[in-house]
């Protein structure tokens, strides 16, 4: 392939060009506030189901808190009404008297198993309600930091978008007098060698893959035309030769 020396040296402008791009692009995907968003969002959604465990046990709880106490009241009301009875004289029957006796007995233990329970559910309540205060302290914290890190993400990502649509802009006016099939063979490696599609050849070396060229390639690409385009035989990029190429 043929092309204007200029030409090829023009390549070298939009290669700094394209990797100043593909710089920002890489830039763009692993800026360091990507990965703590999706640490923090794995590590928010695991403490979010263990606050929905905890919200079910508490909401269970409250309801068995509500039944013994509504279990205590209960009792208590039948017990101050049998005593109620008693005191007032409004048994007179021996037996009943002493069924009634018995049967208050009884009432009475029963409020105190059932005052145990109540209490036992409240602790157990409180623990529930405190387990579940922490876990929604940590989601606060987790969603305070999330929405830093995003606002971090979007200041940088605005940054980095501004530096791209500028190395946008210079591409076009680079890539204009570039004679066709120079460009395609340009991109063609460009996107085959990481983005590198043509390199200097500098001091003897290929920019490219860094190889020295020794002194037989270095005597045929002297003799080349320079309106001859040359590719490095190591890594097969264009190879454009400068003054400082050593030649």
């Amino acid at each position: 392939m043929k092309a204007d020396p200029a030409a090829q040296l023009a390549l070298l402008d939009l290669q700094r060009i394209d990797s100043r791009a593909e710089q920002l692009r890489h830039q763009r995907s692993r800026l360091p506030e990507l990965a703590e968003i999706a640490d923090l969002q794995r590590s928010r959604q695991a403490l979010d189901d263990q606050a929905r465990d905890a919200r079910i046990v508490v909401d269970d709880l409250v309801a068995e808190q509500a039944k013994v106490d509504a279990d205590v009241e209960s009792v208590r009301a039948r017990r101050t009404r049998d005593r109620d009875r008693m005191d007032q004289g409004l048994i007179t029957n021996p037996k009943d008297l002493e069924r009634m006796q018995h049967e208050l007995e009884s009432l009475e233990r029963r409020v105190r198993s059932l005052e145990d329970d109540e209490l036992e559910v409240m602790e157990r309540l409180e623990e529930a309600q405190g387990a579940l205060s922490h876990l929604e302290e940590q989601l606060a914290a987790h969603d305070e930091r999330l929405a830093a890190l995003g606002a971090e993400r979007d200041r940088r990502f605005a940054e980095i978008d501004a530096d791209l649509q500028e190395a946008d802009a210079e591409r076009g006016p680079a890539v204009e007098g570039l004679p066709d099939d120079l460009l395609a063979l340009y991109d063609k490696l460009r996107a085959a060698k990481g983005g590198v599609g043509a390199a200097e050849l500098r001091t003897r070396q290929c920019t490219g893959c860094r190889l020295t060229l020794d002194n037989a390639e270095l005597a045929v690409i002297k003799k080349t035309p320079a309106d001859q385009v040359v590719r490095c035989e190591e890594c097969s990029r264009i190879l454009v030769r400068t003054p400082e190429s050593g030649l």
